[in-house]
C-alpha cells in the first residue's frame, strides 16, 4: 500500500532552519509528483511546495519563496523540504502528499514550531 512518513519536525527559534523528510513506498515514486502542505490550528490546510516526478517543475506558495526549498531523491524514494529563515507564522503540522489514480494520499504529519 501507499505509505508516506514525514520526519524532521521540531522546535526552532525564529531565523533557524529545519529539514523535513518524507519517505515514500508502495508506488513508482519517480513518476509521481509530490507536495508539502501545512496546517496551523484553526486554519485551512495550505499547499506549501510542489515538485514533479522528475523534479523539472517546482512551485512554492509566495510566503515561503526564497526561504524554503523542495527537492527529491528518486533513488531513495524521499522528498525533502529545507526550511530556512523560519518565522513564527511557519508554525504548523507539515504533511507530505501525492495523488494516485484520483486518490489523495497523506502522511501522518510532523509538527514544526517556531518560537523564541
Amino acid at each position: 500500500q501507499v505509505q508516506l512518513v514525514e520526519s524532521g519536525g521540531g522546535l526552532v527559534q525564529p531565523g533557524g532552519s529545519l529539514r523535513l523528510s518524507c519517505a515514500a513506498s508502495g508506488f513508482t515514486f519517480s513518476s509521481v509528483a509530490m507536495s508539502w502542505y501545512r496546517q496551523a490550528p484553526g486554519k485551512e490546510r495550505e499547499l506549501v511546495a510542489f515538485i514533479s516526478g522528475a523534479g523539472g517543475s517546482i512551485n512554492y506558495v509566495d510566503s515561503v519563496k526564497g526561504r524554503f526549498t523542495i527537492s527529491r531523491d528518486n533513488a531513495k524514494n524521499t522528498v525533502y523540504l529545507q526550511m530556512n529563515s523560519l518565522k513564527p507564522e511557519d508554525t504548523a503540522v507539515y504533511y507530505c502528499k501525492n495523488r494516485i489514480l484520483g486518490r489523495d494520499y497523506w502522511g501522518q504529519g510532523t509538527q514544526v514550531t517556531v518560537s523564541s
